[in-house]
């Protein structure tokens, strides 16, 4: 989970989950505040400190 007080993102949560798509790894982008997936180019959303791993909640990445 995000520690809503500095936006800090678990490194064991981000070493365990994986793309729902690519099931490859995932960046977290602090200032958006989402998780990224290159391999799918989409971006995951975090709400309330929960990330959505939901495809269709995901924005899609710009190439």
């Amino acid at each position: 989970m995000v520690d809503e007080t500095n936006g800090e993102l678990d490194r064991k949560l981000l070493e365990l989950l994986v793309c729902p798509v690519s099931k490859t790894t995932l960046e977290y982008d602090t200032e958006k505040k989402e998780l990224i997936s290159r391999a799918a180019k989409l971006a995951y959303p975090i709400r309330r400190g929960i990330p959505i791993m939901l495809e269709e909640e995901a924005r899609k990445l710009e190439d």
